[in-house]
């Protein structure tokens, strides 16, 4: 609750003494009462979120309090004046930060750069605390409230009062100058209206709104094509934000190959999104102060990331990137650690955004000839009639209550793991735990490989390059989306007439396994096996190990190694060595669960274990 005095100065009469108006001064009831309560418990857990010195920790009952490391002081309200040293920076460290490489000093939603975390609020806003406690922005322009809370991760974001939008920062507004030198400079609300607002989206570009209609302001502030929107107002989706310089080249284009032409070029991954440009431009913002375009941009939801093969490159620490319309690029970076760490960030991108990729290639799919039929018999003046668009104005207050139920409704429908753990839907193919597939399936070895391998072991066995060379991704995603949707999927149609998209797909199930073949617990035991020097001990080792593994995973394993010594067996014609199979399957079955430094170390031990137990087969699994 929030109560204000109308001081002389309010009347008109300037401290100054140049009879300048002065706002109310707000007293606010709220904090008060919080200040005269007992003081914040002892932290007892880590911190929420670090700024500085301060310390952000909840209590008990979920109530935020501030601790300084320092000075260990704890307050219930957040730092403020006496801070602002803090929150502006330290210049005299900045010597010390210039060694930081570019992917540091990316500019990230995940880290607020404005006052609002911990200092004033930003210009326009005022502050209070509502109720609960919660930090409420309250706009000087549009009166509209904005709530400030902390996800899980620690990350404060703001979310309106009526749960339709939620941002990882304050909408900035930005008053233009009077058109007119001889205007009254009246301060109050009224006049304020009067004056467009310059709304100035963060790193979006500029736009001005009049204020006085309310109805445009809400219908911007509302509108579900906002981009910057995340999609649930209470729990905004992490945006996956990661920058810096990359060589990259495209392979193929669409399906066709393209001559390789290395570039150093400026890399940005937002959202399921990878944007490559020549330069990095401003530090404000991705692509420089005049909103220079990326060169080219990459969907990355379909697609599938895994580490190159030598034959696809001599480089060290490549990346093979391929997406759904059937472009391949490699990504490459001279530092272990950078590459390490961008394999990660896409890998975990192309996971998240899994079950959107059944969606974009459901639109990529051609309708089916009745109703392409059905659209064209349609009278054109149907078309016209869907193009006009009605007045906000003319609608009347109850449809107005309907769209905000509507909306409201649609923007807290539950996600997809919610809907998938109440058992309303069933895991699908790819991306299921193995277990929990052969389980559902009645089976040891999962019906799809063993459908993957019989085809290949009957009409490819003599195609060269098999498993090496790449199938086309287009056509790989939609024998993915079929095998998900429990459709006859038949491998010898025409569709899938190409060998390479069978030995694509079996090779992308089970680099999507939640848990490799070879269990994350297990990888170190394995690569201490391979590591002994004696080699009777480290088949006997190995041979060990897998029968300690999970029966659906040893009895999948033994399928697919004795599929893979058919292979193997018509190297003659296929020209597919031991060796050959191994750098093609070792990455894909056996993974730490934590990427290390130790990346082509570990890829030397994958290849390794891969390839003893293809040479002894039949001693670890019998004949």
């Amino acid at each position: 609750m929030f109560s204000y005095l109308r001081s002389p100065h309010y009347l008109g009469i300037s401290p100054t003494g140049q009879g300048r108006p002065e706002s109310p001064v707000y007293t606010n009831l709220q904090e008060l009462k919080i200040s005269q309560s007992s003081l914040p418990p002892v932290p007892a857990s880590s911190p929420l979120h670090i700024l500085g010195d301060w310390e952000t920790h909840k209590d008990s009952s979920g109530r935020s309090f501030y601790y300084n490391r320092t000075t260990q002081e704890r307050t219930w309200k957040p730092p403020r004046s006496r801070d602002n040293g803090v929150s502006r920076g330290d210049t005299s460290n900045t010597g010390d930060m210039e060694h930081l490489s570019s992917e540091e000093n990316c500019p990230s939603t995940h880290s607020s750069q404005s006052d609002s975390q911990y200092g004033s609020p930003p210009r326009g806003w005022s502050e209070e605390l509502d109720e609960h406690g919660h930090t409420l922005y309250v706009s000087e322009y549009t009166n509209e409230k904005w709530i400030k809370h902390v996800d899980e991760q620690g990350r404060p974001y703001y979310y309106s009062a009526d749960g339709s939008r939620s941002e990882w920062e304050l909408p900035k507004y930005n008053l233009s100058p009077p058109i007119s030198e001889e205007a009254p400079k009246s301060h109050s609300l009224e006049r304020k209206q009067q004056e467009p607002i310059v709304l100035t989206k963060w790193r979006h570009s500029t736009y001005v709104l009049d204020i006085t209609d309310k109805e445009s302001v809400n219908a911007k502030h509302n509108s579900p094509e906002s981009d910057s929107c995340p999609s649930s107002p209470k729990h905004p989706s992490t945006p996956s934000e990661k920058c810096g310089v990359l060589n990259v080249t495209k392979i193929t284009e669409h399906g066709k190959k393209v001559r390789k032409n290395w570039a150093s070029t400026w890399t940005v991954l937002q959202g399921s999104s990878l944007l490559f440009a020549k330069g990095q431009g401003s530090a404000t913002s991705w692509f420089g102060g005049n909103q220079s375009k990326p060169e080219f941009t990459v969907d990355l939801r379909g697609g599938s990331v895994e580490w190159a093969s030598k034959e696809k490159s001599s480089k060290k620490h490549v990346i093979e990137l391929k997406t759904r319309v059937g472009t391949e690029l490699l990504i490459q970076s001279e530092i272990d650690s950078v590459i390490n760490d961008w394999f990660r960030a896409l890998s975990e991108t192309i996971n998240t955004h899994a079950w959107e990729s059944d969606e974009a290639i459901e639109e990529d799919m051609p309708e089916s000839p009745g109703t392409e039929k059905h659209d064209k018999e349609k009278d054109p003046r149907d078309s016209k009639k869907n193009r006009v668009v009605k007045n906000p104005s003319m609608e009347s207050s109850e449809q107005k209550k309907t769209r905000v139920k509507l909306k409201k409704f649609l923007t807290r429908r539950p996600t997809l793991q919610a809907v998938r753990d109440k058992g309303y839907i069933k895991d699908q193919v790819f991306g299921c735990s193995l277990t929990d597939l052969c389980q559902r399936e009645g089976t040891s070895v999962p019906n799809f490989v063993k459908t993957c391998i019989e085809h290949v072991e009957n009409t490819g066995l003599s195609v060269d390059g098999l498993y090496r060379v790449s199938g086309n991704l287009a056509v790989i995603q939609k024998l993915r989306f079929a095998v998900n949707h429990d459709e006859k999927v038949n491998l010898e149609d025409s569709k899938w007439e190409d060998i390479h998209v069978t030995t694509g797909a079996l090779k992308m199930f089970f680099r999507e396994l939640p848990e490799p073949l070879f269990t994350y617990t297990s990888f170190n035991d394995f690569v201490e096996a391979i590591k002994n020097s004696d080699y009777k001990q480290r088949v006997q080792s190995i041979k060990d190990l897998i029968k300690q593994l999970p029966k659906p995973n040893q009895e999948t394993m033994k399928a697919l190694f004795k599929h893979l010594k058919r292979v193997i067996d018509h190297g003659e014609v296929n020209r597919m060595t031991t060796q050959s199979v191994a750098i093609v399957f070792g990455p894909t079955l056996l993974r730490p669960e934590i990427e290390t430094g130790n990346m082509a170390v570990h890829m030397v031990y994958q290849n390794q274990i891969v390839e003893l137990i293809l040479l002894e087969y039949e001693n670890i699994f019998g004949r």
